[in-house]
């Protein structure tokens, strides 16, 4: 049995790696983050609180385990890229001098590290391949490019020193988990988007044109990618895009949004505000290698992941449901599945004949109702200092 450090585990898509990590048995989890572990990973998984910016703290929180999957990062919507440049680089460059030394001290048997599709946030060539990185204009933003640095201390610490190291770049997270923020921005699209309409603000407003495109990747898609990718023999030294393929506008997914939520369609209308100096442009992923080297591809439609993420807004929300208008038809939608990832669990979140959606508190962690993983290993391993929250909210 494999012991897997999962960093930032108590963020969107931490929760997300969490549970799909529960549900195999072949891997034991620790978590590590400076926000508390909800009740259902305390009990399911050993809990290191600390910060991980300290050598010490780094070392305590791996010692004792194969794998590391490592997601603490300071992230956000495209406000917060802006508003916290400098700390954002400071926070996650520390992070990745800690963590990848601790793991080359340690000796783990895999290091998983979660990029960004914002390494990419200048490419030209679409669908983009994970070949074209070097030949990509390097990233603006202060966030692409800490995300881009910690790739390159990846590489260089494996052509150095030999760290085993996988990298993941999941593309535009979205689901259940991510609460929305009072500023227009700084949480991410989907739940900004969804917040406003449940909210009755009309028109709805979206940052610039809206035709930028954006490949929408449910967090148990990449869950599943991420995990996937760790255990997988062919993706020692890889990287690879954990995505979905279907590329949408700004416009129609905030359309998708509007009639998830039950409003009528004739009904719908943007307001363009002005963007940001860094706004990608296209966002569309090559999918192939992950398919081809781990077997694994993305399994959850838009329309299902958003109707569910809705669901569980309007729970927290304390709103009554209305019925949702199909959205498909509207945008041109292929088939839509619930299958769920590639195991063909029931995804959590998913509402279905197998349960009911996962719920998380006001602080965005999941609550002992999401699941029922296993009761076992309750260890608290609290030490050091806290400070500001490290954690992975979606990418």
């Amino acid at each position: 049995m494999s012991r897997v450090l999962v960093t930032g585990g108590t963020g969107t898509i931490g929760a997300a790696v969490v549970r799909r990590l529960l549900s195999d048995p072949a891997y034991e989890v620790r978590v590590s983050d400076q926000r508390p572990a909800p009740q259902w990973m305390r009990e399911g998984c050993e809990v290191h609180t600390g910060d991980l910016r300290v050598d010490a703290q780094a070392r305590a929180a791996m010692r004792g385990c194969s794998h590391v999957i490592h997601l603490a990062a300071i992230v956000g919507g495209i406000a917060n890229f802006h508003k916290l440049p400098h700390t954002l680089t400071e926070v996650n460059n520390a992070l990745q001098n800690a963590v990848v030394r601790a793991a080359l001290e340690l000796g783990v048997e895999r290091f998983v590290y979660v990029s960004s599709s914002m390494v990419f946030e200048r490419a030209e060539l679409f669908p983009t391949p994970e070949d074209y990185l070097p030949r990509c204009p390097v990233p603006l933003s202060a966030y692409g490019f800490s995300k881009l640095t910690g790739e390159v201390y990846c590489r260089a610490a494996h052509e150095e020193h030999g760290l085993p190291y996988t990298i993941c770049r999941p593309f535009n997270a979205y689901g259940p988990g991510e609460m929305p923020d009072a500023e227009p921005g700084i949480a991410h699209a989907v739940p900004d988007l969804i917040d406003k309409v449940l909210s009755g603000r009309r028109p709805l407003q979206i940052f610039g044109s809206g035709e930028q495109t954006r490949t929408l990747t449910h967090v148990d898609d990449i869950a599943d990618g991420i995990v996937t990718a760790m255990g997988s023999p062919a993706g020692l030294n890889e990287d690879f895009n954990i995505s979905a393929a279907r590329e949408l506008t700004v416009a129609e997914i905030a359309r998708i949004v509007w009639q998830a939520c039950g409003e009528d369609p004739a009904d719908f209308e943007l307001e363009h505000l002005p963007t940001f100096a860094v706004d990608v442009q296209r966002r569309w992923p090559a999918v192939e290698k992950a398919e081809r080297l781990l077997g694994w591809r993305a399994r959850i439609e838009v329309e299902d992941g958003i109707a569910a993420t809705v669901r569980w807004l309007r729970t927290q929300r304390g709103d009554t449901p209305t019925s949702p208008v199909d959205a498909s038809s509207a945008i041109g939608g292929g088939k839509r599945t619930l299958d769920g990832a590639a195991r063909g669990e029931q995804p959590a979140g998913l509402e279905g004949k197998h349960g009911q959606a996962g719920r998380e508190d006001k602080h965005g962690h999941d609550d002992a109702r999401n699941g029922t993983p296993p009761k076992a290993r309750t260890k608290e391993l609290t030490s050091g200092r806290r400070s500001r929250s490290l954690g992975s909210r979606a990418r």
